[in-house]
């Protein structure tokens, strides 16, 4: 194993150097303009879901409507979280997050669609998870070690999207 060794001095001269650039330093290993560039368009995604998640939540009638629509509140509720974490971390990596709703659906990885029964809604909601864990099981292995804090938080909105896509899929069950 390789010694551990570290140039103290050297890393004090940078961190007073470089003080306006946050938390990146010399070690991240990621282009950050890029990673930027990803993280907005996964803010679109996480938004467009929680636009979608919400008309569902209010548009869903039928027999088994209130315990579905309740679902879509809550998972329309973790997306926004989802957004408030990935704004959070642009903005950490001193880039700026686009909300500009003019280009939302636009750089947004799933769509927003609305659905005339309830069955149609959940298949969407589906498909819509169904490409965000694609996405973002991609952007885990892109980013590798050179973004770890990215990586994590984008392998923890995976985990839950992985959750929302298994608890449509069983909706979806349910109601056939």
């Amino acid at each position: 194993m390789e010694e551990f060794l570290i140039d103290v001095e050297k890393l004090r001269e940078n961190a007073r150097k470089n003080m306006k650039k946050g938390p990146v330093t010399d070690a991240y290993g990621a282009d950050v303009k890029r990673v930027v560039e990803v993280l907005n368009d996964s803010l679109a995604t996480e938004f467009i879901c929680v636009l979608r998640y919400t008309q569902h939540h209010f548009a869903a009638k039928g027999l088994e409507s209130e315990s579905v629509a309740a679902e879509f509140l809550a998972h329309a509720n973790e997306e926004r979280a989802h957004a408030d974490s990935l704004a959070a971390r642009i903005t950490q990596l001193g880039g700026e997050p686009d909300l500009d709703p003019s280009t939302l659906s636009e750089r947004a990885h799933s769509q927003y669609q609305t659905a005339d029964s309830l069955i149609a809604m959940i298949k969407e909601n589906l498909v819509a998870e169904r490409i965000a864990v694609s996405v973002y099981t991609e952007i885990v292995k892109w980013l590798g070690d050179r973004d770890p804090t990215t990586r994590r938080l984008i392998e923890e909105i995976l985990a839950v999207e992985e959750e929302h896509a298994d608890d449509m899929a069983n909706l979806l069950g349910s109601t056939k």
